[in-house]
């Protein structure tokens, strides 16, 4: 997916508290990107609770947009919640959910074919059974082993003990327990039919204040072998997006995307037509990808916090 150019020069809103006054007063929604915005792993930013409870006093409304696909929305409220940031599943929206209303309640899937191979974790797992979704892999013990020379027989047999003949789609997410064997069975699975989807295609993952492999990490092979990209349903697709209107029923002209990724986050508000973007330094881009990189938010902050100096 070729990313678009950008021009604009974005503003620089740290220490600007009219600059920051101006760009609060156009938005009445705003949507959190969590990792690398919020927190980096278990390391809660200072200032993040502060933040959000200013944005909520002054009648904004918070959604968290995640394309972390491991925890489901009831994981995702329990962890706000511990680190004491007020929340309801409900104002909720991850990758692993979004792929589960895309499997559910869009794809025409034959009735013989409507079970997921799932690589990822147990967050998938939840919302898929949220929606009734019938799932093999992802956390079952059967798949995280070595592969073995009857492995290898059994699936150029076709055998359907190992080769389920109900799978319809192939769902990649992060998964940190990703083995050749769950790539063999997704590899042929597609190769068979299945339709190839992902949560997401981040490259990598903040945590603990550096970076590690990602859910697009875990696709990556299989395109390599497929020669095809999957369906993305988490940030940039605008399908996200799509369903994220449609629950929250908000205009897009006074909603801004806040994220720290230029090529998820911030390109998934400016194709999504939001009235704004606003990134913060404290993930994965940097200040040189915001001011000069091909996807530029409408301004950025050092970090979140730095929007508390608008009520100094």
């Amino acid at each position: 997916m070729a990313e678009p150019q950008y021009t604009h020069v974005p503003r620089y809103l740290t220490g600007d508290k009219a600059g920051l006054h101006e760009f609060l007063d156009k938005f009445d929604v705003f949507l959190f990107d969590c990792d690398g915005v919020l927190w980096s792993g278990d390391h809660l930013f200072p200032g993040t609770v502060e933040t959000l409870e200013f944005l909520r006093k002054n009648g904004k409304q918070v959604v968290f947009v995640t394309n972390n696909s491991t925890k489901s929305r009831a994981d995702y409220c329990k962890k706000l919640e511990s680190l004491g940031i007020p929340s309801t599943v409900e104002e909720i929206f991850s990758s692993s959910y979004s792929s589960s209303i895309y499997i559910s309640r869009i794809l025409q899937l034959p009735e013989n074919k409507r079970k997921v191979f799932v690589i990822g974790e147990t967050g998938i797992e939840q919302e898929l059974r949220s929606e009734n979704v019938p799932f093999i892999g992802g956390t079952d013990p059967a798949y995280r082993r070595d592969i073995t020379p009857e492995d290898y027989k059994r699936v150029a047999a076709g055998d359907e003990s190992l080769l389920d003949p109900e799978v319809g789609v192939v769902l990649v997410g992060l998964d940190f327990h990703i083995n050749y064997l769950k790539q063999a069975l997704a590899f042929h699975y597609v190769k068979r039919g299945a339709v190839f989807l992902a949560t997401n295609i981040d490259s990598t993952l903040p945590n603990s204040g550096t970076l590690f492999p990602g859910a697009g990490s875990m696709s990556a092979p299989l395109i390599m072998m497929l020669g095809k990209e999957p369906t993305s349903l988490g940030k940039p697709s605008q399908a996200m997006m799509d369903a994220i209107e449609g629950k929250f029923h908000f205009d897009r002209s006074r909603a801004c995307m806040v994220g720290d990724r230029a090529n998820t986050d911030i390109r998934f508000g400016l194709d999504g037509k939001l009235g704004g973007t606003l990134g913060v330094l404290t993930g994965v881009s940097s200040k040189e990808d915001f001011v000069s990189g091909p996807v530029r938010p409408h301004a950025y902050l050092d970090k979140l916090a730095d929007l508390l100096e608008s009520d100094s």
